[in-house]
Order: structure tokens, then C-alpha cells, then sequence
């Protein structure tokens, strides 16, 4: 995302967070709607599952509804909303942990990397594109979850390596050593299959995004 798209993406984001914290609930579905992707594939990548990961971004913004009115714009908006959204995975894996009694996998988030943008969709691409994808997301989930999460933030959602880092807390190093390191491992399972279909995994379609909206929307008017 360029500088200016970024800014513009900013101050729309302030307006809608001016609204909601006076009083006006609605904005805040375009605000949900505007971050909902980027958010759920980022709570999918931490979870491996995407009845969790959609409990887990429902919570986390119900939270950042109730907590709007602390949001003070030291980082930009969607840096926030994604430290809530793993904030509240991470928890999950807390509770999981202690409940099953297993040994949790990894302490930290990390990361792995970038690639080409995916060819034409041209009809005859469609179904080896499928399967490539699925073959995509089965290597990611064999991947420590400090790497699946990077590879989100990284490599299908396209932030710079400082946008990394300043989301999940870790140095720009940490960043590009974990990024490689993961981005290695992945490509030695795929090999070129590695290129076609990364952009698509965690697939976040319309039906998924109008279920957490009306869900959040249904929640905070009881």
C-alpha cells in the first residue's frame, strides 16, 4: 500500500472512530467491514481453526468497540485492532493449553514471506489453483503458529517489514530471520507449486464477512 493510500486509509479510519466513540454505532460496521480480512486471516493463522478464529475476532471487536474511546492514535488504527485481534488469540491458546494440558508450541509470533502476484484467473487455472491453495494451507498449519502468523502479515497481506514488527512486537531482524527461515521451509514442501496460490490461503469470502458483522452488530444491542 502506497504512503498516500495508507494516509487516506488512516483518516477514514479516525472519522469512523470519531462516530462510533460519540455515539454512533453504525459506523462502526463499515469500520469492522473495512478491517475484517486482514483481521480474521491474522486470527486464522494464530488458531488453525476457523470456528475459533471467527469467535476470536468477534470478541476482540466487541472489545475495541468498548475501548475506542482509549484509542489515542499512536499507531494506526489497524496495528491496534490487530494486537487486540492476537491479544485475545493468544489467550484462547492460553485456556486451551491449561485445559487439555498440552505444552503450548511456540511463545512468540514470527513470520516467513513474500511472492508473485497470481497469474490470470483464467477458467482452466481454477481447479489446479484449488488444489495448490489447499496444498498451501496444509504445509502453513504444519508451521509453528509465530510462523504462520508472519506469513499472513507478510506474505498474503503485503506489510512492510516495520509494520511487522510494530504489530507483533519484535525486531525488524526477528522479522527477516523468521521470514526466510519459514519462507525456506514452505518452498522445500511446494517447490514452484509454492507460487500460484499463496495469495488466496485462508480464503475470507462475503458470506464470512457479513456473519462476523451481523454477529458483533447482533451483541452490542442487547
Amino acid at each position: 500500500m502506497s504512503t498516500q493510500a495508507a494516509a487516506s486509509l488512516q483518516t477514514d479510519d479516525d472519522e469512523l472512530v470519531r462516530r462510533v466513540v460519540a455515539g454512533d454505532q453504525s459506523a462502526f460496521e463499515p469500520l469492522m467491514r473495512r478491517h475484517n480480512r486482514r483481521l480474521y486471516r491474522l486470527a486464522r493463522a494464530a488458531l488453525r481453526s476457523e470456528a475459533e478464529a471467527e469467535d476470536a475476532l468477534q470478541d476482540a471487536y466487541l472489545l475495541a468497540y468498548r475501548s475506542l474511546h482509549q484509542y489515542r492514535g499512536d499507531a494506526s488504527l489497524s496495528t491496534w485492532l490487530s494486537r487486540l485481534v492476537l491479544n485475545e488469540c493468544f489467550a484462547r491458546r492460553r485456556r486451551h493449553h491449561r485445559r487439555d494440558n498440552v505444552i503450548p508450541i511456540v511463545s512468540s509470533p514470527t513470520e516467513v514471506e513474500t511472492v508473485a502476484d497470481d497469474e490470470a484467473d483464467l477458467p482452466e487455472k481454477v481447479a489446479a489453483r484449488d488444489q495448490i491453495r489447499a496444498l498451501i494451507e496444509a504445509k502453513l498449519e504444519d508451521l509453528p503458529p509465530d510462523f504462520r502468523i508472519v506469513f499472513v502479515l507478510r506474505s498474503i497481506e503485503e506489510l512492510s517489514v516495520p509494520e511487522v514488527a510494530h504489530v507483533l512486537g519484535i525486531e525488524q531482524a526477528t522479522v527477516r530471520s523468521r521470514h526466510f527461515r519459514a519462507n525456506s521451509l514452505l518452498r522445500e514442501s511446494l517447490a514452484r507449486e509454492f507460487d500460484l496460490a499463496q495469495r488466496d490461503v485462508f480464503e475470507f469470502g462475503g458470506a464470512r464477512c457479513d456473519r462476523i458483522v451481523a454477529s458483533v452488530v447482533a451483541k452490542l444491542q442487547c
